[in-house]
């Protein structure tokens, strides 16, 4: 079982910045994919960014240039530092990680962006 620790949300102004961390222990090895979906109530779950074992990073294309993913192998963390931000990122962001075809998710955290 993977448990996944998300940190780094936070209330911020347009065009502020915030980076997420999300922290993988318990049965972290194999892990293949990490990354974040984001959620506003009403509207459904999107993949904002991933990463695979191998380094490949995806974005959706709401936030391509402005978002972006990386990771600390040591601390078996990976991060999600957001520029720029927008009011329509308003969302509960879910760190996930996928070990043999099983998903596991973090607690979520609140990122706000307004005026």
């Amino acid at each position: 079982q993977v448990q996944l620790v998300e940190s780094g949300g936070g209330s911020v102004q347009p065009g502020g910045s915030l980076r997420l961390s999300c922290a993988a222990s318990g049965s972290i090895l194999s892990i293949n994919t990490m990354g974040w979906y984001r959620q506003v109530p009403g509207k459904e779950r999107e993949l904002v960014a991933a990463i695979t074992s191998t380094g490949t990073k995806n974005y959706a294309d709401s936030v391509k240039g402005r978002f972006t993913m990386s990771r600390d192998n040591a601390k078996n963390t990976v991060y999600l530092q957001m520029n720029s931000l927008k009011p329509e990122d308003t969302a509960v962001y879910y760190c996930y990680a996928i070990r043999y075809g099983i998903s596991s998710w973090g607690q979520g955290t609140q990122v706000t962006v307004s005026s």
